[in-house]
């Protein structure tokens, strides 16, 4: 077997403490599911589910503030500039919190919309108000999270948000614990907790950056303002991301939706499906934050053989666990779907769709392994083209093949989708690449 290389030692330093944040980060939806699942009204969890799709919506728009953040810092770190390192969090940190503030002013008509988009029932409706006039106010620290969790990916270390989600899990599971069993608060004692770990998350990770930075310079150097580093450019690379988030949440958004209008069972089946693409995602962002980090150092460097090195690399690892996953999928799809649900129509119907399954890895790795890599590089208006022609690609599959496909001519269109963005980036990456 050969031998780890000094350069694949540090992809998976970076990609690993990644990949179990990763798999953590979902853990603070289900403990919230799995208090309100004991209260005894279906209402309750109908409320938490509605609540938090409602916060991850607005979450994941906002993700700018992470990869934005890690693409810039990256480079810094690259040139060796910890001063525009220090410049980039400022800015971060400040856009963050004043996103989340606004947020926090206009929850009355945020709630509105939303409530009026989803228009879930009266009870359901109740209950998630209450949900949602308590959680709101961890908006503020959960978007200054994704700019120092992006500050720490660019500067080469993913371990120390590993260790702020597990934080922020414990202390959601005990808070919440606490709030409805012994307090004996309701879908409000849920919120609460999830609010108190939120915060407890931002703590622990301002408490590591004094640590992280200690005998970092913290201020400008001799020459002045930090090269390259403005506010019109961190808003020109986070105004690229958001746009592309926006196009990804449509996709995301339409899929569903088609689906549910085919009926509870073919929801139901695609939301089964579905569950196999979040779990190859979970492994492959590990590794696009490891391009995020070494590449954008490389870049930053104008290092063009390490650069060079590190995108080979990255792809090789890519290449390798797709592999994997594609083989798992093959055999593994049929006892992952009767581990999931018992409903023998789901079941029988999900047979007929399974194939599409095998076809996500292959598909949407070209996606992923890009991604990390153009933040990096902050290339982030060829990943908005990629994404905005992917989506298009998308939905001229759907509308074209959809009357004769049905659900199949769906899945089409997200495996196309997919396999587009990696497409699109391919080609577009020579007019990125460092010159000699």
């Amino acid at each position: 077997m050969r031998r780890l290389t000094p350069l694949d030692k540090e992809i998976l330093h970076i990609a690993i403490p990644a990949i179990v944040t990763n798999i953590t980060v979902p853990l603070l939806g289900l403990v919230d599911l799995s208090i309100v699942g004991h209260m005894g009204d279906a209402a309750y969890i109908g409320s938490i589910a509605v609540g938090t799709m409602i916060f991850n919506v607005i979450c994941w728009l906002f993700g700018f503030l992470r990869m934005g953040t890690s693409g810039l810092t990256s480079q810094a770190f690259g040139r060796h500039r910890p001063d525009e390192a220090t410049v980039i969090l400022k800015q971060s940190l400040g856009v963050g919190t004043a996103i989340g503030l606004i947020f926090v002013a206009l929850q009355h008509w945020v709630k509105q919309l939303a409530f009026t988009a989803m228009a879930p029932t009266e009870a359901i409706t109740l209950h998630a108000s209450a949900y949602f006039d308590i959680c709101i106010y961890s908006v503020p620290a959960t978007l200054a999270l994704y700019g120092l969790t992006g500050w720490y990916i660019g500067m080469q270390n993913t371990r120390i948000p590993m260790w702020v989600s597990m934080f922020q899990n414990v202390v959601n599971i005990a808070a919440s614990l606490t709030f409805v069993y012994v307090l004996g608060m309701k879908v409000e004692g849920v919120a609460l907790g999830t609010v108190v770990a939120q915060y407890a998350g931002l703590v622990l990770a301002l408490w590591h950056l004094r640590r992280f930075r200690t005998g970092m310079p913290i201020a400008t150097t001799a020459k002045g303002k930090p090269s390259d580093i403005s506010i019109i450019r961190f808003f020109s690379v986070n105004r690229d991301i958001f746009l592309r988030t926006v196009f990804l949440v449509a996709v995301n958004f339409c899929f569903t939706s088609i689906g549910a209008r085919q009926g509870s069972v073919i929801l139901a089946v695609n939301t089964l499906l579905f569950q196999l693409f979040t779990l190859y995602s979970y492994v492959m962002d590990g590794f696009a934050y490891a391009g995020e980090a070494l590449c954008g150092k490389y870049y930053g460097a104008q290092q063009r053989m390490a650069f060079d090195k590190a995108v080979h690399r990255i792809f090789l690892w890519c290449m390798a666990l797709t592999a994997i996953y594609t083989l798992v999928y093959l055999v593994g799809t049929f006892p992952f779907l009767h581990v999931m649900a018992d409903n023998e129509q789901v079941l029988s119907t999900a047979r007929e769709y399974a194939w599409w399954a095998t076809a996500i890895p292959l598909a949407g790795m070209g996606a992923f392994y890009w991604d990390g890599i153009y933040i990096g590089i902050t290339a982030t208006r060829g990943m908005m083209l990629a994404t905005f022609t992917s989506a298009a690609v998308f939905l001229a599959t759907y509308f074209l093949s959809f009357p004769l496909l049905h659900n199949h001519g769906l899945w089409l269109a997200l495996i196309l989708y997919l396999a587009t963005r990696g497409i699109v980036q391919t080609i577009l990456f020579r007019g990125y690449r460092l010159r000699e």
